[in-house]
């Protein structure tokens, strides 16, 4: 019967912490199991994760291409059959004022700081007047020969 003051440790299950720099009687003086040279064997030795140990780091080696414009303009962008879809269910009236204070009231588009382009993918069918930053050739084409107005703001 195991009794609480009577429960030991299973047989091998602890072992002595290694206690090192503690004299060369303990067997882990001198050097501190660090080695001799190098620097890991150096107090206040930390290297980053990607050092190569002065191997010419990846990052260096992989070749660069292509560059960022930093003067690329990004747009809302809304397509013209995404609007008669819109005038189809009724969201957005023919008469309205289309710009794009209304597009984002609506939540057709979701960025108030970019600019907004109009494109001309899909058809349109309704006399529409729209005022936008940006419009495709396409989109002012089919605007135009339906009698509507695309203005440039």
């Amino acid at each position: 019967m195991d009794i609480l003051s009577n429960l030991k440790y299973a047989e091998g299950s602890k072992r002595k912490k290694k206690r090192v720099g503690r004299g060369q009687g303990s067997g882990y003086g001198g050097t501190s199991t660090r080695g001799m040279n190098g620097a890991k064997s150096r107090s206040g030795h930390k290297h980053k994760a990607w050092f190569e140990g002065g191997q010419m780091p990846l990052q260096r080696r992989v070749p660069k291409f292509g560059f960022t414009n930093i003067n690329k303009v990004k747009f809302n962008i809304l397509n013209l059959g995404d609007i008669q879809k819109f005038i189809d269910q009724g969201k957005i009236k023919e008469t309205s004022n289309l710009n794009k204070e209304f597009f984002l009231s609506g939540n057709f588009i979701k960025n108030k700081n970019l600019p907004l382009k109009i494109l001309g993918n899909g058809e349109l069918k309704a006399k529409v007047e729209i005022s936008a930053e940006a419009f495709s050739k396409t989109a002012i084409e089919k605007i135009e020969s339906l009698g509507g107005k695309a203005i440039i703001v």
